[in-house]
């Protein structure tokens, strides 16, 4: 399963996320395909790429691939064009939730 904590500040506003995890979901394992931790790697991958493409706002990121592990944090304040990327990927991450759900994702909100 896919554990993913989306991170908030004391006003609710998103502030990073980190995942944990692999989904075991497979249309056709023989060949590896994966279709859930690809969505959510996708979405997950596009938003960081979109901050330090589009955007100033400083950040910390890490990824254990073995593991499944991604962390993200921003380090400064974030910017409305971040506040956006960071809306886009919690609202596709609760899609793929609703989609496929328990055992595959779980997302948790969790304030830092």
């Amino acid at each position: 399963m896919i554990h993913v904590n989306v991170l908030t500040d004391s006003e609710h506003q998103y502030v990073g996320v980190e995942l944990m995890g692999h989904a075991g979901f497979a249309d056709s394992p023989a060949e590896g395909q994966n279709l859930v931790c690809a969505a959510v790697s996708a979405l997950v991958l596009n938003m960081a790429n979109s901050v330090e493409h589009f955007t100033d706002d400083l950040f910390e990121a890490s990824q254990d691939e073995e593991a499944g592990g991604f962390s993200y944090r921003f380090t400064s304040a974030v910017s409305s064009e971040s506040k956006l990327l960071m809306n886009s990927l919690v609202f596709g991450l609760l899609n793929i939730e609703e989609e496929y759900g328990e055992p595959y994702i779980k997302i948790c909100l969790k304030e830092v």
